[in-house]
């Protein structure tokens, strides 16, 4: 990822235009080739997973429960989610130079970060609305209406939103100097702030406190919901029931863990100020491959979803053939 001397001239005399260069992920050719369709690969399964669940559950009446709308809230939340990062990052790696404008980055950083957040408090509902299907059965119906559902789903879009704009606006309103050059493959708040030549204090602070609240907040919904299922669970005396109860949550407890798992690992770990392989890997895998993996997870390890997918999608095969032979 070194630029050369005469590489690094031109881009300080170019940071007066308000452009960033991305260095990307690699700067060997032969590998960005590589990538290209192995990103290419993934976005579109990632388009037919997700899209294909989200209308599954929105033409299957069956479908029509808490659970089954806030996975269409996710699916739709992880297509745009991948939509943000992966299409801008196979364009620059079919580019000798990954140049965005000011404008664009801010724009990815806000979108990134939004869905990125949207993604994190929606898995805290999801948990909490396991909790309320394992703990309190005989008062789901009560507890999780369609109004409370809503709700739900309204506040974890509108919270997303504040935290991303507060942290587009803190990192963009900062001075940046040098030669713009970003070391990483998206506009991401940190590396970003690693260029300012002002002073990044308060800055930091609210990011970090809205990370904090978002973030944090979230996994906190998610422990304490997960440790009152699992104590409720053990009290069960069958071990069918057991086991029942445990598969209902199996796959939203997977994706919880990639997702937490690599953001934390990517957020956690000190760097130095160089992007690393681990970050790099992490990166990927959060921005692009738990957005294709969540709806396999969930079409895989879930029986009714797949049993309305093979429904819904041979009665769209039916009916092409209708309009085909009229």
């Amino acid at each position: 990822m070194n630029l050369s001397l005469e590489e690094v001239k031109n881009l300080r005399n170019q940071s007066e235009t308000s452009a960033f260069l991305l260095l990307g992920i690699t700067q060997n050719p032969h590998l960005k080739h590589v990538l290209f369709y192995i990103f290419l690969f993934m976005y579109i399964v990632t388009l037919i997973g997700n899209v294909g669940i989200y209308l599954v559950i929105q033409f299957s009446s069956s479908l029509h429960t808490p659970m089954y709308n806030f996975l269409s809230h996710l699916s739709f939340i992880d297509l745009c989610y991948a939509s943000s990062i992966v299409p801008n990052t196979m364009y620059n790696l079919r580019k000798q130079k990954g140049y965005i404008s000011s404008l664009g980055c801010a724009m990815q950083l806000f979108m990134f970060s939004s869905f990125g957040s949207t993604e994190c408090l929606l898995f805290g509902v999801m948990a909490y609305d396991r909790y309320v299907a394992i703990c309190h059965p005989l008062h789901y119906g009560t507890i999780m209406t369609v109004q409370a559902c809503t709700l739900f789903v309204a506040a974890s879009y509108f919270a997303a939103v504040v935290q991303a704009a507060i942290q587009t606006g803190c990192t963009f309103s900062l001075s940046f100097c040098g030669t713009h050059i970003i070391n990483h493959f998206i506009c991401d708040a940190l590396p970003l702030i690693r260029l300012s030549c002002s002073s990044t204090f308060i800055n930091k602070l609210l990011i970090s406190i809205c990370a904090t609240l978002i973030g944090g907040g979230s996994l906190v919904i998610i422990l304490i919901s997960y440790i009152s299922i699992v104590a409720t669970v053990v009290k069960i005396p069958s071990s069918k029931g057991k086991k029942r109860a445990f598969s209902t949550c199996a796959s939203h407890l997977l994706c919880v863990t990639l997702f937490y798992g690599t953001v934390l690992f990517n957020y956690l770990y000190p760097s130095s100020g160089i992007l690393t392989r681990h970050e790099i890997v992490a990166s990927v895998l959060y921005t692009m491959v738990i957005p294709m993996l969540n709806p396999i997870i969930y079409s895989l390890r879930n029986r009714e979803v797949r049993q309305n997918m093979q429904q819904f999608f041979s009665q769209q095969l039916i009916v092409n053939l209708w309009f085909i032979n009229f």
